[in-house]
């Protein structure tokens, strides 16, 4: 069985898992008499965990190995919705989620798992098979935390952590191991992630990783008021605004799964991350402008089109400009920048959907689909100073040069 393939299942078991918190969570938490303001914190705390904890397992990884943090980090996001499926309280749904937060951080591995078995002008879309698992975990994992939800709020997180447990197993007794020891970090050497800048072309990496967080903190906005907006604009409940989630994942799986290593080759990954953060920003502007189903249905795929262009390129370009023994901690910074989005985004989206609140329902949630177009709009412009990569055949462990 391909290494690739072992990966793709467990980013792809892992989203299902994430998945299913979405629409039971909240739920969830009101039934222990959880106010708003607690449930913001309980679903923004699994970020602000995986912003201290995701660049720690990178750097980890870099050391003993990325087999073992993959194992180890799944043992904990199992225990985690066990943990969350059992609680009798809402201090415990916070502990639930302070394990599965502080665990979830092992995408920043498994993209240095990719990094390791790929060439620098196969990355990207190597990188893709991560956005596919992506996509296909977030189209079932709502839908399967709905209907289980039906049992009891407990259950989809027993599912969730039999599913880590079954992701266990397969790691264990397929996978191989990907870094050799020539280039493990060493166990004396000093571990300060600024030093991350220094194996590489820092310059290039540093941008990439600024417009990495206001992609995700503006798609972040969106991806936390999608359900009221489709519910306030058209009367949706949870299953149809699930069914809109699965057509956006569909999309996204079959650009990041299938197409996006010939459009690298076509066009370069400069030009695709570009092209996806205007085509986002401008998703953004006709979100709460649209009134028939199918227009919601073509900003929705305008949508996980942008999506399938820009996070692939985006971390198959940042992997291109470290060293091959810091890819951990690399990947693990991008993932950090990540969480910081995904933590500052509802935030962000909250505060300034209260200025809408007192608003015409026709005008619900255009205040922060439109700061999340402006936040991605400097992501685009970021962009801007990227430098095309300057061929498709790059050497090994060579990181392409940054635009001065």
């Amino acid at each position: 069985m391909s290494p690739l393939f072992v990966i793709f299942v467990t980013v792809f078991i892992d989203m299902v898992g994430f998945g299913i918190v979405i629409p039971v969570l909240p739920l969830y938490a009101e039934h222990f008499h959880a106010t708003p303001l607690q449930i913001g914190w309980l679903t923004g705390i699994y970020s602000g965990m995986q912003i201290i904890f995701t660049p720690l397992l990178g750097r980890l990884s870099d050391r003993v190995g990325r087999r073992p943090v993959l194992i180890v980090s799944i043992i904990g996001t199992a225990i985690g919705f066990l943990v969350m499926g059992w609680a009798g309280s809402l201090t415990l749904l916070f502990v639930a989620r302070i394990i599965d937060g502080a665990t979830g951080g092992n995408i920043s591995t498994a993209q240095a798992y990719i990094a390791d078995v790929s060439t620098p002008e196969n990355r990207s879309r190597s990188m893709g098979l991560i956005g596919a698992a992506f996509g296909l975990g977030f189209t079932f994992g709502p839908m399967i935390g709905g209907i289980m939800s039906r049992i009891s709020y407990g259950a989809p997180f027993y599912f969730a952590a039999a599913l880590a447990a079954i992701n266990v197993v397969l790691l264990y007794f397929i996978l191989p191991e990907s870094l050799s020891h020539e280039y493990r970090s060493k166990r004396h050497e000093r571990m300060n992630f600024s030093e991350v800048f220094q194996h590489g072309h820092a310059r290039f990496f540093t941008t990439i990783v600024i417009t990495y967080f206001f992609t995700i903190t503006g798609f972040a906005i969106m991806t936390t008021l999608f359900a009221l907006l489709t519910e306030k604009h058209f009367g949706y409940d949870a299953r149809q605004t699930g069914y809109l989630f699965g057509f956006i994942g569909i999309i996204s799986v079959i650009l990041q799964g299938g197409l996006i290593g010939r459009l690298v080759k076509l066009f370069g990954e400069t030009t695709l991350a570009r092209t996806g953060l205007f085509l986002l920003a401008g998703s953004m502007v006709f979100m709460p402008l649209v009134t028939t189903l199918p227009m919601l249905l073509a900003v929705c795929g305008a949508i996980a089109i942008a999506n399938g262009l820009v996070n692939p390129t985006l971390n198959g370009l940042a992997s291109q400009m470290i060293d091959r023994s810091w890819q951990g901690r690399a990947m693990g910074l991008m993932q950090s920048a990540g969480s910081v989005g995904r933590l500052v985004g509802p935030l962000l989206g909250g505060w300034l959907l209260m200025f809408d609140l007192h608003s015409p329902i026709a005008q619900y949630a255009r205040t922060p689909l439109f700061a999340s177009a402006a936040i991605l709009l400097i992501a685009f412009l970021l962009a801007l100073t990227f430098r095309r990569p300057a061929g498709d055949h790059v050497p090994p462990g060579m990181p392409l040069q940054a635009e001065a």
